[in-house]
C-alpha cells in the first residue's frame, strides 16, 4: 500500500540503482527517493568531514551527482557544521533531513536553522506551547518514527506483543520464516503504562495540529507491516483516522516538497489508488 518512499539513510549504490530500475519499469516498486549514504559526523566508514563551507559543498555536489534529492545530516556535532551543510544544499537545490539524535536542544536549533525535517522522535514525551508555536512557525517537518520512538518502550515492541505477526500471510510470502518467527513468536510483554510510544504519538498530534508537516516513517523494522504499525500508533495517540491518513499521504508529500504532484486526489496530480476491503475511517 506504499506508493512513494523517501529513504533518509541507505547505501548510495543500492538505493540509487533501485530508484533507476523502478523509474525504468524494470522492477515493481514504489517511487524511490533517497539521501543515499548519510553525511555522518562520527568517525566511521561513512564519515563526512565538514569543517568549512567548501567541505560541505564537496559532499553535497557528490550526492547530487548520483541522483540524491536530499542529504541526511547525521549527528554532525557542531551547529556551524550543520549550518554549512544547509547552505551548500540550498545552493544545489537539495533538501536536508536530520537525524534527531535524541538531543532536544539540537532538535530545536535544527528547526530554527531551517532544515527540511527532523527524523526520529523528540526525546521528551510531552512539549508545551513554546515548542508548538516555535515549530509551527518554522516550516520544518517532523517524522517521529513511533516504531522506534525514543524515551521508553516503542511501537514495534507493542505491536509484536499485541498481534501475531508471524501469521500475517502477506508477510510470509516475502519474509524468510526463520528470521520472521525468531523475532515475532518470542515476544516481550509489558504493562500498558509502559507503552511510551502512545504519548510520543500524542505529542506528534499536537505538533501536527500546530501546522507542522508530520510524516509517517516506519524505519524499516518489519517489511511493509511497519508502515501500518506507524499508522495505527498515530491513532493510539489521539489522531483521528483521517488525520493519520493525511500524515501518511498529503502531509508526507508536503514534507518532501512533492505535494504539487502526489499525496491527494486532485486534477493534475499523479493518481495513486489503493482499493481497500473496508473503510479505514471506521477502523484504522
Amino acid at each position: 500500500g506504499v506508493t512513494t518512499i523517501h529513504n533518509p539513510s541507505a547505501g548510495t549504490n543500492q538505493i540509487m540503482a533501485a530508484a533507476e530500475m523502478a523509474r525504468a519499469g524494470r522492477v515493481v516498486a514504489p517511487r524511490i527517493f533517497s539521501t543515499g549514504t548519510i553525511l555522518y559526523g562520527a568517525t566511521s566508514g561513512s564519515t563526512a568531514e565538514v569543517n568549512s563551507l567548501e567541505d560541505a559543498r564537496t559532499h553535497i555536489r557528490r550526492m547530487a551527482a548520483v541522483g540524491a534529492i536530499s542529504v541526511k545530516s547525521y549527528n554532525q556535532p557542531r551547529r556551524d557544521q550543520r549550518q554549512q551543510i544547509l547552505q551548500a544544499a540550498r545552493e544545489e537545490g537539495l533538501q536536508v533531513f536530520l537525524e534527531g539524535g535524541a538531543l532536544f536542544h539540537h532538535n530545536m536549533n535544527q528547526v530554527q536553522d531551517g532544515h527540511t525535517s527532523v527524523e526520529h522522535s523528540l526525546p521528551l514525551t510531552a512539549v508545551y506551547d513554546d515548542v508548538l508555536q516555535f515549530w509551527g512557525a518554522a516550516g520544518t517537518g517532523y517524522t517521529p518514527t513511533l516504531t522506534v520512538a525514543f524515551g521508553g518502550r516503542n511501537a514495534e515492541a507493542y505491536w509484536y506483543e499485541a498481534t501475531n505477526v508471524w501469521e500475517n500471510e502477506r508477510l510470509q510470502a516475502f519474509h524468510p520464516p526463520l528470521t520472521l518467527e525468531a523475532r515475532t513468536r518470542r515476544r516481550e510483554m509489558a504493562p500498558p503504562e509502559e507503552n511510551e510510544h502512545i504519548q510520543t504519538a500524542a505529542t506528534a498530534k499536537a505538533i501536527f495540529e500546530a501546522g507542522v508537516p508530520v510524516s509517517l516513517g516506519a524505519h524499516g523494522q518489519m517489511n511493509g507491516l511497519d508502515a501500518h504499525w506507524e499508522l495505527w500508533s498515530f491513532v493510539q495517540g489521539g489522531m483521528s483516522p483521517a488525520q493519520a491518513l493525511e500524515v501518511a499521504t498529503l502531509s508526507g508529500a508536503r514534507n518532501l516538497g512533492m505535494d504539487h504532484e502526489i499525496g491527494s486526489l486532485e486534477p493534475g496530480k499523479l493518481a495513486d489508488l489503493i482499493v481497500l476491503e473496508a473503510n479505514p475511517l471506521d477502523d484504522i
